[in-house]
């Protein structure tokens, strides 16, 4: 009887599959949104409090690093949004095949990535 010996993974050469990846990013979006949610207050409350406060929000806003932040929490609530409704789905056994799982994440990473782009390019025009 041969010893089984524990197996050595290099992440490296592991493959995963888009349905893997698009739930890693799920967890990682929501892990981001919930770091940035101070961020994310502060910066509405610059809107609301008077003018001063308002003209600290446009300085901040205008921030070359807080654009690219801004343009990266977007992305992360469009994906974490759009795979969570794909995951609800999940959860009801829709969607469970091999090739509509797949589909499905297809959809989720473009349409994330293509609304993004579009309201940031709107946003900074």
């Amino acid at each position: 009887m041969q010893k089984r010996r524990p197996k050595f993974l290099d992440i490296a050469k592991i493959r995963l599959s888009i349905p893997a990846i698009v739930s890693i990013l799920h967890r990682a979006s929501g892990v981001g949104l919930f770091i940035f949610l101070p961020l994310i207050l502060w910066l509405f409350s610059g809107t609301l409090s008077d003018e001063s406060a308002f003209n600290t929000y446009q300085t901040w806003v205008h921030n070359p690093l807080v654009i690219i932040i801004l343009i990266g929490l977007l992305w992360a609530y469009l994906h974490h949004a759009f795979a969570g409704i794909r995951f609800l789905f999940l959860d009801v056994h829709k969607g469970l095949e091999l090739s509509t799982a797949r589909a499905t994440s297809k959809i989720v990473f473009v349409s994330a990535i293509v609304l993004t782009v579009l309201i940031a390019g709107a946003c900074l025009l």
